[in-house]
């Protein structure tokens, strides 16, 4: 199914929700709505679904234009943040109500009801009703619901908000296997980098209800259009630094000189950019060492986050393993000049990486 959305924008009286835009969701394939709280991603989907009419533009679905058609007369699927289930159904019941209103047979609902409950793990809690299952328990019963549908459109928004980081990781891996089984169009909102990283496919970047940028999930990634892609698409925010470009590269406010050949003349200010898993505490051939103090260590799972004021200004550092900083101490970050984002003055991007990642 190709659903477009045309020109669409929406307006509450002086508010404006949407800006205009356009997007046409990659058909069979999964897109990411990412972007910070209130960056217009619940509005957009509350577009595609027909629950609310935009105040310009169209939406289409092949083709038709399906512009003010309620839901009840669209085939979708949709998972809030907040599960949706009902109270009075044991779980079996609750994942097969779609397909008994679609006349189903006996067979067939118990047949598809047991296969994808046992995909989400949830097989063991069919007889249970929703109040004597844990959170996690109950959004994986909303999500079997909606995923049993097997409607060609399938909207999720933010559905593991609600969820500790456990429960989070293991449904992310499992939607992922159900999604590239299935042949649905996936629209799933998040506010959380790392989570588009995960399903892949391809990622639509929003903030303060513009759509910024659309393409492959790592394309985006890779290469943000602008500064406000790469604010959005980075978690932690990535370390941007005031520079100017000269005859020899780039130099850093505040002396550090990045050998980078620019088409762009001598004197013009420019903003460099560099994610946090690209600084390093060990040096190789050719990086740019950044000296300075630690503000703040954090440790986070597996990688320490280091804050660091240094001469060009505030570092936050991703590094890989567990590592202990006394607050003051002092600290050498590397990072090689093939790692670095640059900016124009109206924060479009000059330069992209050549590689990422490396030991840190």
């Amino acid at each position: 199914m190709q659903l477009t959305l045309e020109r669409v924008s929406k307006t509450v009286g002086p508010s404006v929700h949407l800006y205009p835009q356009t997007l046409s969701p990659v058909p069979g394939a999964v897109t990411v709505l990412l972007g910070a709280t209130q960056a217009g991603k619940t509005s957009l989907m509350r577009l595609m679904a027909g629950l609310d009419v935009p105040s310009k533009g169209r939406v289409l679905v092949d083709g038709v234009d399906v512009t003010g058609v309620p839901v009840r007369d669209r085939n979708i699927a949709m998972v809030y943040q907040q599960f949706i289930n009902y109270p009075s159904m044991n779980v079996f019941n609750n994942i097969a109500s779609p397909l008994k209103l679609r006349g189903e047979s006996a067979e067939a609902i118990d047949r598809q009801v047991r296969a994808l409950a046992e995909k989400l793990h949830i097989d063991v809690f069919l007889e249970r009703l929703p109040a004597e299952l844990s959170g996690g328990q109950q959004q994986r019963v909303a999500l079997a619901r909606a995923l049993v549908k097997g409607a060609p459109l399938m909207l999720l928004d933010e559905p593991l908000v609600n969820l500790d980081y456990k429960l989070r990781e293991e449904l992310r891996d499992e939607l992922s296997q159900l999604f590239s089984t299935g042949g649905a169009t996936v629209v799933y909102a998040t506010t959380e980098p790392a989570e588009a990283l995960l399903l892949g496919g391809y990622t639509a970047v929003m903030d303060q209800g513009e759509l910024l940028q659309y393409g492959p999930t790592a394309e985006v990634f890779h290469r943000p259009e602008s500064i406000r892609v790469a604010r959005a698409f980075s978690d932690p925010p990535m370390n941007l630094l005031p520079a100017q470009v000269t005859e020899g590269g780039v130099q850093i406010a505040g002396g550090a000189l990045v050998p980078l050949t620019l088409p762009a003349p001598a004197g013009r200010d420019v903003t460099l950019g560099i994610r946090a898993s690209a600084l390093r505490k060990r040096g190789r051939d050719g990086d740019l060492p950044l000296i300075g103090t630690v503000d703040l260590a954090e440790i986070s799972g597996s990688d320490t986050f280091v804050h660091a004021h240094t001469a060009v200004g505030d570092l936050v550092a991703q590094l890989t393993g567990v590592h202990n900083f006394e607050l003051g101490s002092s600290i050498t970050l590397h990072v090689s000049p093939s790692q670095v984002y640059l900016f124009d003055a109206s924060g479009a991007l000059l330069v992209a990486p050549e590689r990422i990642g490396g030991s840190r």
